[in-house]
């Protein structure tokens, strides 16, 4: 009996702690994509660009793809973020995307001068 009791009450206990861990959110993310473009518009493959958290000064890479697309995702949203293009001897202007931006997915076009 006290057996059944004991073991009914540790089900209990083990199933709310479950429901409870089940109910806290994942920490916000956040994800910017856009196209690098050269001066006339048109997209430049393989284009390096650059997202720096400044907040952590941590620094991430992308080579954009042959349609000149980039794609940075899992970024928080409690710091602000610098985004620069570079290719060929050219660079785009830098742009900063704000941890005061509430969208979960941002999109920042960047034109190579």
């Amino acid at each position: 009996m006290i057996r059944s009791i004991a073991l009914t009450l540790s089900l209990i206990f083990a199933l709310a702690t479950f429901a409870l861990g089940q109910n806290k959110k994942a920490p916000p993310e956040r994800a910017v994509k856009g196209v690098v473009t050269d001066a006339s518009g048109s997209p430049v493959p393989g284009a390096v660009v650059q997202l720096e958290n400044m907040k952590t000064l941590q620094v991430r890479s992308f080579i954009a793809s042959d349609k000149g697309e980039y794609y940075f995702h899992g970024l928080t949203t409690d710091a602000d973020y610098k985004i620069t293009a570079k290719s060929k001897g050219q660079e785009s202007p830098t742009h900063t995307l704000s941890s005061f931006d509430s969208h979960p997915e941002a999109t920042v076009n960047l034109q190579l001068k």
